[in-house]
Protein backbone atom coordinates (compact mmCIF):
# COMPACT_ATOMS: atom_id res chain seq x y z
CA UNK A 1 0.00 0.00 0.00
CA UNK A 2 1.75 3.64 -1.28
CA UNK A 3 1.56 5.84 1.58
CA UNK A 4 0.56 9.63 0.41
CA UNK A 5 2.82 12.63 0.99
CA UNK A 6 0.49 14.14 3.75
CA UNK A 7 0.65 11.02 5.66
CA UNK A 8 4.51 10.70 5.79
CA UNK A 9 4.28 14.45 6.74
CA UNK A 10 1.62 13.64 9.69
CA UNK A 11 4.19 10.95 10.22
CA UNK A 12 7.19 13.07 10.81
CA UNK A 13 5.06 15.57 12.57
CA UNK A 14 3.99 12.94 15.53
CA UNK A 15 7.99 11.83 15.17
CA UNK A 16 8.81 15.66 16.18
CA UNK A 17 6.39 16.10 18.56
CA UNK A 18 7.58 12.56 20.36
CA UNK A 19 10.97 13.73 20.19
CA UNK A 20 9.77 17.35 21.72
CA UNK A 21 7.30 18.38 23.42
CA UNK A 22 7.91 22.14 24.28
CA UNK A 23 10.23 24.37 22.85
CA UNK A 24 13.00 25.61 25.17
CA UNK A 25 14.26 29.28 26.01
CA UNK A 26 16.16 30.24 23.02
CA UNK A 27 19.63 30.65 25.37
CA UNK A 28 19.31 26.87 25.95
CA UNK A 29 19.17 25.69 22.40
CA UNK A 30 22.61 24.18 21.64
CA UNK A 31 23.61 25.83 18.52
CA UNK A 32 23.09 29.10 20.27
CA UNK A 33 26.31 30.18 21.66
CA UNK A 34 26.37 33.10 23.48
CA UNK A 35 29.10 35.48 22.26
CA UNK A 36 27.90 38.81 24.05
CA UNK A 37 25.87 39.60 26.81
CA UNK A 38 24.96 42.84 29.26
CA UNK A 39 21.84 44.47 30.58
CA UNK A 40 20.65 45.69 27.27
CA UNK A 41 21.83 43.08 24.95
CA UNK A 42 22.09 38.88 24.06
CA UNK A 43 23.78 38.13 21.59
CA UNK A 44 24.43 34.14 20.14
CA UNK A 45 26.20 32.85 17.06
CA UNK A 46 24.33 30.31 15.44
CA UNK A 47 26.46 27.85 13.62
CA UNK A 48 24.15 25.03 11.82
CA UNK A 49 26.10 22.26 9.19
CA UNK A 50 24.11 21.41 6.14
CA UNK A 51 20.84 19.60 6.98
CA UNK A 52 21.27 20.13 10.50
CA UNK A 53 17.76 21.52 12.28
CA UNK A 54 17.75 23.54 15.76
CA UNK A 55 15.69 22.40 18.39
CA UNK A 56 12.33 24.53 18.52
CA UNK A 57 13.16 27.46 20.79
CA UNK A 58 11.40 30.67 22.21
CA UNK A 59 12.30 34.08 21.42
CA UNK A 60 10.62 36.39 24.41
CA UNK A 61 12.10 39.78 23.45
CA UNK A 62 12.12 42.40 20.95
CA UNK A 63 15.02 40.91 18.26
CA UNK A 64 17.65 41.28 15.02
CA UNK A 65 19.15 38.51 13.25
CA UNK A 66 21.70 39.11 11.02
CA UNK A 67 22.93 36.55 8.44
CA UNK A 68 26.59 35.20 7.93
CA UNK A 69 26.63 32.83 5.31
CA UNK A 70 25.25 32.11 1.89
CA UNK A 71 22.89 29.35 1.83
CA UNK A 72 18.97 28.06 2.02
CA UNK A 73 16.93 27.74 5.35
CA UNK A 74 13.52 26.57 6.73
CA UNK A 75 11.74 27.43 9.54
CA UNK A 76 9.16 25.21 11.38
CA UNK A 77 6.78 25.95 14.53
CA UNK A 78 5.75 23.67 16.34
CA UNK A 79 2.87 20.79 14.49
CA UNK A 80 3.20 22.84 11.42
CA UNK A 81 5.08 22.00 7.75
CA UNK A 82 8.68 23.36 7.40
CA UNK A 83 8.36 27.29 5.40
CA UNK A 84 11.42 27.43 3.00
CA UNK A 85 12.81 30.87 3.98
CA UNK A 86 15.17 31.16 0.64
CA UNK A 87 18.22 31.99 0.20
CA UNK A 88 20.75 33.92 2.57
CA UNK A 89 22.97 36.36 1.93
CA UNK A 90 25.69 38.19 4.88
CA UNK A 91 24.75 41.41 6.23
CA UNK A 92 20.61 40.42 5.32
CA UNK A 93 19.03 41.65 8.24
CA UNK A 94 16.02 41.28 9.78
CA UNK A 95 13.86 42.97 13.12
CA UNK A 96 10.96 41.75 15.06
CA UNK A 97 9.19 42.87 17.58
CA UNK A 98 8.11 40.36 20.71
CA UNK A 99 5.18 38.88 21.14
CA UNK A 100 2.66 37.62 23.21
CA UNK A 101 3.75 34.22 24.87
CA UNK A 102 7.16 34.45 22.69
CA UNK A 103 7.56 33.27 19.11
CA UNK A 104 8.93 29.50 18.89
CA UNK A 105 10.58 27.82 16.41
CA UNK A 106 13.56 25.41 15.12
CA UNK A 107 15.73 26.52 11.86
CA UNK A 108 16.65 23.60 8.98
CA UNK A 109 19.55 24.55 7.45
CA UNK A 110 18.92 22.67 3.66
CA UNK A 111 22.72 23.89 2.46
CA UNK A 112 24.86 23.61 0.23
CA UNK A 113 27.15 24.89 2.85
CA UNK A 114 27.17 25.87 6.86
CA UNK A 115 24.72 28.12 7.76
CA UNK A 116 25.79 30.99 10.10
CA UNK A 117 23.81 33.84 12.22
CA UNK A 118 23.89 36.22 14.41
CA UNK A 119 20.79 36.53 17.01
CA UNK A 120 20.72 39.54 18.90
CA UNK A 121 17.65 40.05 21.81
CA UNK A 122 17.31 42.98 23.68
CA UNK A 123 16.60 42.31 27.15
CA UNK A 124 15.22 45.75 27.85
CA UNK A 125 13.42 48.61 26.15
CA UNK A 126 14.94 52.02 26.97
CA UNK A 127 12.44 53.79 29.45
CA UNK A 128 12.96 57.43 27.90
CA UNK A 129 12.64 56.57 23.62
CA UNK A 130 15.54 58.77 22.14
CA UNK A 131 13.93 60.40 18.36
CA UNK A 132 17.84 61.38 17.75
CA UNK A 133 18.38 58.97 14.08
CA UNK A 134 22.35 58.88 13.23
CA UNK A 135 21.44 57.95 10.10
CA UNK A 136 19.27 56.23 7.55
CA UNK A 137 17.26 53.72 9.47
CA UNK A 138 17.68 50.04 7.78
CA UNK A 139 15.09 48.14 10.20
CA UNK A 140 13.79 49.09 13.68
CA UNK A 141 11.98 47.33 16.33
CA UNK A 142 10.34 48.99 19.27
CA UNK A 143 14.15 48.99 21.44
CA UNK A 144 16.17 49.28 18.44
CA UNK A 145 17.09 50.92 15.19
CA UNK A 146 19.28 49.61 12.59
CA UNK A 147 22.06 51.04 10.37
CA UNK A 148 23.03 49.03 7.53
CA UNK A 149 26.47 50.26 5.87
CA UNK A 150 27.50 47.94 2.18
CA UNK A 151 31.01 49.85 2.23
CA UNK A 152 32.80 48.60 -1.17
CA UNK A 153 36.75 48.83 -1.01
CA UNK A 154 37.76 52.08 -0.56
CA UNK A 155 34.72 53.94 0.10
CA UNK A 156 33.36 54.97 3.89
CA UNK A 157 30.02 56.19 5.33
CA UNK A 158 29.36 59.67 6.19
CA UNK A 159 30.53 61.09 9.83
CA UNK A 160 27.21 60.37 12.08
CA UNK A 161 26.51 60.55 15.75
CA UNK A 162 25.71 58.12 17.95
CA UNK A 163 24.08 59.33 21.15
CA UNK A 164 22.40 56.15 22.53
CA UNK A 165 24.41 52.66 23.55
CA UNK A 166 25.03 50.57 20.62
CA UNK A 167 26.16 47.28 18.87
CA UNK A 168 28.56 47.22 15.71
CA UNK A 169 28.65 43.89 13.65
CA UNK A 170 30.76 42.59 11.03
CA UNK A 171 28.92 40.78 8.51
CA UNK A 172 31.74 39.77 6.41
CA UNK A 173 35.47 40.39 7.33
CA UNK A 174 37.08 42.94 6.09
CA UNK A 175 40.09 46.55 7.01
CA UNK A 176 37.99 48.91 8.95
CA UNK A 177 39.06 51.89 9.71
CA UNK A 178 37.08 54.52 11.71
CA UNK A 179 37.79 58.21 11.69
CA UNK A 180 36.73 60.52 14.61
CA UNK A 181 36.16 64.30 13.86
CA UNK A 182 39.83 65.63 14.84
CA UNK A 183 40.56 62.72 12.02
CA UNK A 184 42.38 60.54 14.42
CA UNK A 185 42.08 56.50 13.14
CA UNK A 186 41.59 53.60 14.44
CA UNK A 187 41.50 50.42 11.57
CA UNK A 188 40.99 46.65 12.91
CA UNK A 189 40.86 43.45 10.94
CA UNK A 190 37.38 42.31 11.72
CA UNK A 191 35.78 38.93 10.51
CA UNK A 192 32.22 37.50 10.12
CA UNK A 193 30.34 37.78 13.57
CA UNK A 194 32.60 40.13 15.21
CA UNK A 195 30.82 42.05 17.49
CA UNK A 196 31.88 44.81 19.83
CA UNK A 197 28.98 46.87 22.56
CA UNK A 198 29.50 50.78 22.54
CA UNK A 199 27.93 52.66 25.69
CA UNK A 200 30.09 56.61 24.84
CA UNK A 201 28.90 58.63 22.53
CA UNK A 202 30.58 58.52 19.52
CA UNK A 203 30.72 60.28 16.19
CA UNK A 204 32.92 58.81 13.36
CA UNK A 205 33.34 57.43 10.26
CA UNK A 206 33.36 53.79 8.86
CA UNK A 207 35.84 53.05 5.96
CA UNK A 208 36.46 49.55 3.95
CA UNK A 209 39.97 49.18 3.34
CA UNK A 210 39.91 45.73 2.02
CA UNK A 211 39.84 44.49 -1.59
CA UNK A 212 36.34 43.00 -1.33
CA UNK A 213 33.10 44.91 -0.31
CA UNK A 214 32.21 44.67 3.33
CA UNK A 215 28.78 44.77 5.29
CA UNK A 216 28.56 46.25 9.09
CA UNK A 217 25.48 46.65 10.94
CA UNK A 218 25.33 49.27 13.86
CA UNK A 219 21.95 48.95 16.49
CA UNK A 220 21.53 51.55 18.49
CA UNK A 221 18.67 51.50 21.05
CA UNK A 222 15.90 53.51 21.43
Amino acid sequence: MRTSHVAILLLGLAGVSAAQKEPVPVDQEPHHKVVLKNQFVAVTHVTLAPDERTLYHTHSNDRAAIELSHGSLAQQRMGEAEDVAGPTHPGELSMSAARPGGYSHRVHNLGPGTFEVLDVEFLQRPKEPSQDVAAKVAAENPSARAYHWSLAPGTKTPEHTHRRPYLIVAATPMQLKMTAPNGQTMSHEVKAGDVHWVDTTVTHALANESDAAGEIIELELK
